[in-house]
Order: C-alpha cells, then sequence, then structure tokens
C-alpha cells in the first residue's frame, strides 16, 4: 500500500526557515514525480513545488520562487522541501503527493496526483 508520511512543520517566526521531509513507505519513489501542495485556513488547497521521479527539474509557485527548494533522494526513498524567508502568509497544512510519472516536467495540478500524505502543519507568527 503506498503510503506518503510528512513531518518538519511547526511553529517558526517570520524570517525563519523549516526543512519539511516527504517519505514513502510500501513502495519506490524512483518511478513518482512528488509534489508539495499546501491549504490555508479558509482557502483551497494550491501548488507549492513539484521534482521530476529523477531530480532532474522542478517547479515552483511563483508566490515560493527563490524561499523554497525542493529535493529528493531516492536511495532514502524521501523528499524535502526548504522552505527558507517564511512569511505569515505560509502558514498552512502541508501536503505531499505522488504521482506515477517518467515525464522530464512537472505540474502542480492536483488532479495529476493519486497518493497522498495526512499533512503537517506549518505556523509563521511571531
Amino acid at each position: 500500500q503506498l503510503q506518503l508520511v510528512e513531518s518538519g512543520g511547526g511553529l517558526v517566526q517570520p524570517g525563519g526557515s523549516l526543512r519539511l521531509s516527504c517519505a514513502a513507505s510500501g513502495f519506490t519513489l524512483d518511478y513518482y514525480a512528488i509534489g508539495w501542495f499546501r491549504q490555508a485556513p479558509g482557502k483551497e488547497r494550491e501548488g507549492v513545488s513539484c521534482i521530476t521521479s529523477t531530480g532532474g527539474s522542478t517547479n515552483y509557485a511563483d508566490s515560493v520562487k527563490g524561499r523554497f527548494t525542493i529535493s529528493r533522494n531516492n536511495a532514502q526513498n524521501t523528499v524535502y522541501l526548504q522552505m527558507n524567508s517564511l512569511k505569515p502568509e505560509d502558514t498552512a497544512v502541508y501536503y505531499c503527493a505522488a504521482r506515477a510519472s517518467l515525464f522530464r516536467q512537472c505540474w502542480l495540478t492536483e488532479g495529476d496526483f493519486d497518493s497522498w500524505g495526512q499533512g503537517t502543519q506549518v505556523t509563521v507568527s511571531s
């Protein structure tokens, strides 16, 4: 059974950093693109970043470009989201999702992703 587990969320002050992890079990990530999505209270879920199965290509929402970095370690079956210069508007539940794909690009289209984690809360506040 495919399972994704997010970790690394928490409370951080504006300007701070967090690194989220998405660990997969029950399958190997080698053939999966991974996306990070987030949902703030009262808002729809939105795409944050994605990375292709090989890690050769990434994509970011405009709101996080230059601040967030997605990476993956297939040997550890884990994908990371390094979040720097955090802002209060980054407060949300962050989800990782997997899509079986060998495409050389990835897109932040929620409906393309099949398996989802339960989410981890990120709160940016002073």
